[in-house]
């Protein structure tokens, strides 16, 4: 990667980083806020995936803005969006109020997966792809990681309101730095010549043009065939088990390991920042195992891997001792992160029409979303109704094998080719 490019990927990973720290931060200010309005685990359930719900809304509408308009501006206004909705949250005098600041931040966030997808397709070449979606990927769980051992101290001294407060401050001020300093290639006046003429002949798409008759659009990309309706499975039933650990790990924690607010921070952190470091790894191992693979769809296998690996969440419910949860949820979320990062370079390895890759990933996405945000609400039902969270951990290990089935046996063509089969697939066995 070219010594410039990596600041187009840090930067994508700070974007990520602060779209869950205010994710999460609700997750860790559950105890006060739950105490302070009387909520039981049905309305956490309900208050942890209400920003899904406009959120996977608006997903394909910002796919589409992304596609017309760039990444810098769309992903600047709702940056703008969430980060000033996640600062009203510490103002919230009652749960109506909470509930309308998180989906107006849930909104806002709609536009960072397309964005972030359209920057690593305009600025990484294929074989950089794996790699660079990891490292962006990875900044979801540096977030969480982050926000984990901040928050508790935070809230123990100033209360809960104060987290929202520096939360949404922080992303108001990083807007201002993506204002200034991101552009697309072309306009990058901080990249040399030579790099700029180096990432424009890099690009997979760099002389293609559309074929004549060639339709552009979702409906094409759904009508075409099975693939975009596989990866979208696949990100849904990743994403189920994502959710789960996202909103409930810090309240699972103190309810059944006796933590207080301040040592759960630092042992949610811990899953967390060992995914972070082997989620970079698989995707950078990926890139260089898969070099003559990417346009075949040879991703898909190290998925399935991965789904596999983030199954061992099955095994929770027979594990007492907190070490060795806090291990199992370690594996599980480096699977998770590998399959969301994978999955998303997959869908740019499987996509002809660079013209589609901001509706094509909001598609992605909405799958998972649609699968992500019954997981805080089937756990809140499930914990009111069994008082514990063994079945929890079961459906999201189940989804996950569900999802390594789906990446083996419906990802194998590129999208809206359905009469071009993959070249590997083409091959005699």
């Amino acid at each position: 990667m070219e010594r410039k490019r990596r600041w187009v990927a840090l930067m994508l990973f700070t974007l990520a980083l602060m779209n869950y720290v205010d994710r999460v931060a609700l997750s860790f200010a559950a105890g006060p806020i739950s105490k302070e309005y009387g909520l039981n685990s049905v309305s956490l359930g309900y208050l942890f995936s209400s920003f899904l719900w406009t959120y996977t809304i608006f997903l394909i509408p910002a796919g589409i803005l992304v596609d017309r308009f760039g990444a810098k501006a769309v992903a600047g206004i709702g940056l703008a969006i969430w980060s000033a909705a996640t600062a009203m949250t510490g103002l919230a005098s009652s749960f109506v109020q909470l509930l309308a600041t998180r989906l107006v931040m849930g909104g806002g966030e709609a536009t960072s997966n397309p964005s972030g997808a359209r920057v690593i397709r305009e600025w990484f070449p294929a074989n950089e792809r794996g790699a660079v979606n990891a490292i962006f990927n990875s900044g979801s769980y540096a977030g969480p990681a982050l926000c984990a051992v901040v928050a508790g101290p935070l809230i123990e001294a100033f209360g809960w309101r104060v987290l929202f407060f520096l939360a949404g401050g922080i992303g108001l001020l990083w807007l201002l730095c993506w204002k200034i300093w991101f552009a697309r290639p072309e306009d990058a006046h901080w990249v040399s010549d030579g790099e700029r003429a180096t990432i424009l002949a890099e690009r997979s798409w760099h002389g293609r043009q559309q074929s004549k008759g060639e339709a552009s659009g979702l409906l094409r990309l759904l009508t075409s065939g099975p693939t975009l309706w596989g990866l979208a499975l696949t990100q849904g039933c990743n994403v189920y088990s994502q959710y789960l650990f996202l909103t409930w790990l810090p309240t699972y924690l103190q309810a059944t390991k006796g933590l207080t607010i301040a040592k759960t921070g630092f042992y949610a952190a811990l899953p967390y920042a060992i995914a972070v470091v082997l989620c970079i790894t698989i995707g950078r191992l990926s890139d260089r195992a898969l070099r003559g693979e990417v346009a075949r769809g040879g991703r898909r296998y190290v998925i399935a891997a991965a789904m596999v690996l983030a199954s061992v969440i099955l095994f929770a419910p027979l594990v007492d001792n907190l070490w060795a949860i806090l291990a199992l949820i370690a594996l599980s979320l480096t699977g998770i992160s590998a399959t969301t990062s994978l999955n998303f370079a997959l869908v740019n390895d499987l996509l002809p029409n660079p013209r589609d890759v901001g509706v094509a990933m909001a598609f992605n996405v909405v799958g998972g979303n649609v699968f992500g945000l019954m997981a805080p609400i089937v756990t809140g039902y499930v914990i009111e109704e069994t008082g514990s969270y063994d079945n929890a951990f079961v459906i999201a290990g189940v989804l996950l094998l569900v999802g390594a089935a789906s990446t083996l046996t419906l990802t194998r063509r590129p999208i809206g080719a359905a009469d071009r089969p993959a070249r590997s697939e083409a091959r005699p066995a």
